[in-house]
């Protein structure tokens, strides 16, 4: 028996507060069609959560460090007992091909949490400045809303912190992709985590999600969506004055530098912003060249983009999947429309499916050139296989239109010299920037500046954002 049309409130399986709760269908991309359903919650639900959360908070806020990643190995466990499981239904509910669901979007979760056992460590909870004792306390009950696109993997990035700090959580996960939420609740309840300490309740932004950041027992809401969603959030957390961290839209720029290796340069980035079909908000997906490559680059783009294996999530051979849902499918296509209504170029893909996959929402890996800074292509999160290249004459011309976006949450830069790429670096306005396509690193803090949100998640950085600081003064004699 699956625990789908339950909630998990106060260590046990629940059924909705309201009786006749709506039931609302996991529709799996690829096929177009319903696999499973969950419960819709409501603000009632949310209130027993945040109940069994605050009365949990008294003690689990504490128990020792040495507790924690105690609780942090054994759900290290689950889910390495359970990643053939968990990458399986992450690869049907929102689509990812099976071998990225294994290599990608499980691995990092399991990375994610021995990165915060090895943090809980040597973290500094308490320091000494003067008479005074600085120390850093778990903030409270914590209301964690996650996204669809890496699913478990911003559950983990919001949770396993606010664990680690002697938070308690009610999560809502995203309803387009909610199962790998509830086999991680599954394993936290196994992990033997104290009742109430974590707390799940699907839903909807309206219902559950605006409920969770108005709830004044809830000290912090941490969100990961859309700028416009997140705006809302923060809307309604105000009247609270709780704490709000968001890591929203993106439009990284990826400025391939005058010395760099062209070819190698373009394949890659469009390889990068084609990854999990382009449903990363961190994706490369303006790439500006120098201009006496324009042409030369386009060609490259073309030709990785038009050889790009679309198949089914479960085919091993497959690079690339659907998009998650119809919605989503919808709003590519639009934006792809626009790009051609507007003028730009056409260089790969375009609108439609790709003839071999006449049902589920496949995107063409589409590649436009020659578009202008007005262009809903080039100013808007796309959220799909699409890349903007333009060109550059100077330095300072890439480094300028890569900041005048209302989005910085990440950038790229490549070339020849690491130093040269280190001083563009840091005139990018930008939370992350990467250098020649560098492995990742999960001890790196993520997030953004301007319109793409506020906070840091991963690394160090994620533990700090659910504490609160504490000076008692006159502590030292």
């Amino acid at each position: 028996m699956n625990h789908y049309t339950q909630f998990f409130i106060n260590g046990q399986w629940v059924s909705p507060a309201c009786a006749n709760a709506q039931l609302l269908d996991v529709i799996d991309p690829a096929t177009e069609t319903a696999f499973a359903q969950i419960s819709m919650g409501s603000p009632v639900d949310v209130d027993r959560a945040v109940a069994a959360a605050a009365k949990a908070f008294e003690s689990f806020s504490q128990t020792s460090i040495d507790e924690r990643i105690d609780l942090l190995k054994k759900i290290r466990d689950g889910l390495e007992e359970r990643r053939e499981e968990i990458a399986q239904i992450i690869s049907r509910e929102m689509g990812a091909p099976i071998t990225f669901a294994r290599d990608s979007q499980t691995y990092t979760c399991i990375a994610h949490v021995d990165a915060m056992v090895e943090i809980l460590k040597t973290y500094p909870l308490e320091q000494r400045l003067g008479t005074t004792q600085i120390s850093k306390e778990p903030i409270g009950v914590v209301g964690l809303i996650t996204p669809w696109n890496w699913p478990l993997n911003q559950v983990i990035c919001k949770v396993i912190p606010a664990i680690a700090a002697g938070c308690t959580v009610v999560l809502k996960p995203s309803e387009i992709a909610p199962l790998d939420a509830i086999i991680f609740a599954e394993i936290l309840d196994k992990a033997g985590l104290p009742a109430g300490v974590f707390n799940l309740v699907n839903g909807d932004g309206p219902a559950v999600g605006d409920a969770i950041s108005r709830h004044p027992d809830i000290q912090m809401v941490s969100f990961t969506g859309s700028t416009r969603a997140g705006i809302q959030v923060a809307k309604s957390a105000a009247d609270t004055v709780k704490r709000v961290t968001q890591e929203l839209g993106g439009k990284s720029a990826n400025i391939i530098l005058d010395d760099a290796d062209i070819e190698t340069a373009v394949a890659t980035g469009v390889t990068v912003c084609l990854s999990n079909s382009g449903q990363s908000c961190d994706a490369p997906t303006h790439m500006f060249v120098p201009a006496h490559s324009y042409e030369k680059a386009l060609a490259v783009a073309a030709q990785v983009a038009n050889s790009a294996v679309l198949g089914h999530p479960g085919e091993t051979n497959t690079e690339f999947g659907p998009l998650a849902s119809k919605m989503q499918f919808d709003k590519v296509q639009d934006l792809i429309q626009s790009g051609i209504s507007q003028g730009a170029r056409l260089v790969a893909g375009g609108l439609g499916r790709p003839e071999h996959l006449p049902v589920g929402y496949y995107a063409k890996p589409t590649i436009f050139a020659d578009a202008n800074p007005e262009m809903a292509i080039v100013r808007e999160e796309i959220f799909g296989p699409v890349l903007v290249i333009s060109p550059y004459d100077t330095e300072a011309q890439a480094i300028s239109a890569a900041n005048s976006s209302h989005y910085g949450l990440a950038a790229y830069v490549q070339s020849a010299d690491i130093n040269r790429a280190q001083q563009v670096a840091k005139k990018l306005r930008a939370g992350s920037v990467f250098l020649n396509y560098p492995d990742w690193d999960v001890m790196a803090p993520f997030g953004g500046y301007k319109q793409s949100g506020n906070g840091r998640e991963g690394g160090p950085h994620a533990l700090t954002e659910y504490l609160e600081v504490k000076a008692t003064v006159g502590f030292f004699a």
